[in-house]
């Protein structure tokens, strides 16, 4: 078993604290090689942008960008017409009249005067797209994962390096104001949870259809294998397949799995998963994925177990839970899934209360006989709100603190190095459902 302490994780915290106040206007720091406007930029000058993507996660970033002043769009590129069509109608009504482009390498041999790309392709693209970008000079936002593929994702940190430009990853949770609020306030400062004892997080979503597609707007055959799909199902439906991404495990636990590393300021040393393909039958990924992770803390081993399940909304949804000896505290971009608990033994937590990093709830009624308690039972926890409430599109903090940065006034929550060390443990988790075997990690698996 490794211990990632000596680095990996002192880097960590060094980072996110830094990047944490640079959010909240307490901190602009001007050292930082990614927090400063490029030669020549005026941190107040427009943005011009081109968005590389438009399937339902770039629609999201969309919507979320036309939120945010200063910026220009100047173009659109998706293979799909049927996408594009949707991207310029939503642009121009919002008065931005841009080019479409079905081909990158030609949108960005034709425009000259971008700052920025927005890319939210499907994940096998996401590094040849990155790097493209970096090499023509551009800043990148990136959607995550990095890749399919390590070695993908050390990549995208190598180019965006090599051309001295900023790369973003799209783990918005690190940009979320009540994240934010939860790591700095409660678990830094306050540290309610006392020592750190366990984690666990989930994303259970119930069965849905495949997605299909306008017959009109059927892509030919050539144009689909040009661009490494095999027909239109796999075309709409990428993310159940081997080639093409990692499946749920990446595209839901990833976020939450970053929250794991993040919040115990550690990285795994080891992780042991079971997983299969037990319900879709025309899938490559496995529909549901159990896993174990062991964070080595300077008291001790924390285990962090998350599930993803694809078949069931059962359960409670999506959120992530760090249990301490002294509280606990569940997190969720569903603020009614939020929430911190005292135990009985830990002091009174009034002091947050008065500094409003919490608001004390009604205890819960006792119970109506003494018999429903076994006496080897605990004290019931105490409930406190987490008064912060994010009122924007989830993807708004983190887009604004992209562009900030390209601007000059802000440092990245989230920069690709970063995004790589949280996303290593992530890439093992299918290698250990399909080994069935304990995969050990070493420091250097975090350097990128």
């Amino acid at each position: 078993m490794s211990n990632t302490s000596n680095t990996p994780i002192f880097t960590r915290r060094k980072f996110l604290a830094a990047s944490s106040l640079a959010t909240a206007g307490l901190v602009l720091s001007r050292t930082a090689p990614f927090a400063i406007a490029q030669p020549g930029q005026s941190p107040n000058s427009q943005i011009n942008v081109a968005l590389v993507g438009l399937g339902s996660q770039g629609r999201i970033l969309l919507e979320s960008m036309l939120n945010i002043p200063g910026l220009k769009f100047r173009a659109v590129c998706d293979i799909w017409k049927y996408a594009l069509q949707y991207g310029r109608n939503k642009l121009k009504k919002a008065g931005h009249d841009v080019n479409v482009y079905t081909d990158i390498e030609d949108m960005l041999a034709k425009e000259k005067d971008l700052d920025v790309a927005i890319i939210a392709t499907p994940d096998f693209w996401h590094a040849p797209h990155t790097v493209a970008c970096h090499k023509a000079g551009l800043h990148v936002y990136c959607e995550k994962m990095m890749s399919n593929t390590i070695e993908g994702a050390r990549s995208m940190v190598k180019a965006s390096e090599a051309a001295g430009k900023l790369l973003q990853i799209g783990h918005q949770r690190r940009s979320n104001p009540r994240y934010l609020h939860v790591y700095n306030n409660l678990i830094r400062n306050a540290k309610l949870q006392g020592k750190f004892v366990a984690a666990n997080g989930q994303w259970n979503r119930a069965v849905t259809d495949d997605l299909g597609f306008p017959k009109a707007y059927t892509i030919d055959a050539a144009t689909l294998k040009k661009y490494g799909y095999r027909d239109m199902h796999q075309f709409r439906n990428w993310r159940w397949f081997r080639d093409l991404s990692g499946g749920p495990i990446s595209d839901l636990g990833s976020h939450q799995i970053d929250i794991f590393a993040w919040f115990l300021g550690a990285n795994p040393s080891t992780v042991f998963a079971s997983g299969g393909i037990d319900y879709y039958k025309n899938h490559e990924w496995y529909d549901n994925v159990m896993v174990v992770y062991e964070y080595p803390l300077a008291h001790g081993t924390v285990r962090a177990f998350y599930q993803v399940q694809t078949a069931t909304s059962s359960g409670g949804g999506y959120f992530e839970n760090f249990m301490g000896d002294e509280g606990s505290i569940s997190i969720s971009e569903n603020p009614k899934l939020t929430a911190a608990y005292r135990e009985d033994r830990a002091p009174e937590w009034d002091q947050w209360v008065k500094k409003n990093y919490l608001r004390k709830t009604a205890a819960p009624p006792e119970p109506e006989t003494k018999s429903v308690i076994d006496v080897r039972e605990t004290k019931a926890l105490a409930a406190y709100e987490i008064p912060v409430v994010l009122n924007k599109p989830i993807h708004q903090p983190h887009l604004e603190n992209f562009f900030a940065a390209v601007q000059g006034k802000g440092k990245l929550t989230c920069d690709g190095r970063h995004a790589f060390e949280s996303e290593v443990p992530i890439y093992r988790v299918n290698d250990s459902v399909a080994a069935k075997q304990v995969i050990q990690f070493k420091p250097e698996d975090y350097i990128a």
